[in-house]
């Protein structure tokens, strides 16, 4: 991963699997990992962090299950092309981005009311 940092708030309620899982997509979704570019290995990333390398390869599967990064023997963890309807909207995309954004910012600590207050600030609504 070239400047893209990942970071785990242990004091959150969302687990550290999530955390990962969460900020990697919005990464790739972003664009801010590119496709093809090579993820650290399991064991690495935990290392950095300071978890356990299960905690990291949870997120890796579910990023997996997501067609968001594939692995292969020899080649690594790469991220993979995005699907080419990746910007189509969609119930399940939907779904998919508010959890992605609500736990970033559970990550930041921000609780039902932050997050809920910073989308209607988002789309200018009020309350």
């Amino acid at each position: 991963m070239s400047d893209a940092a990942v970071r785990v708030d242990t004091t959150s309620q969302v687990p550290p699997y999530e955390q990962i899982r969460a900020q990697l997509a919005a990464l790739i979704r972003t664009g801010r990992l590119a496709e093809g570019e090579r993820l650290p290995t399991v064991r690495q990333l935990a290392t950095d962090l300071g978890l356990a390398p299960g905690t990291v390869a949870r997120a890796y599967r579910e990023l997996e299950a997501a067609a968001l990064i594939r692995t292969r023997r020899g080649a690594g963890t790469r991220v993979a092309p995005l699907p080419p309807d990746t910007h189509a909207h969609d119930a399940d995309r939907l779904t998919v981005l508010a959890r992605d954004f609500t736990s970033a910012a559970r990550t930041l600590g921000a609780d039902a009311e932050n997050i809920l207050t910073a989308v209607r600030d988002a789309l200018e609504i009020t309350p």
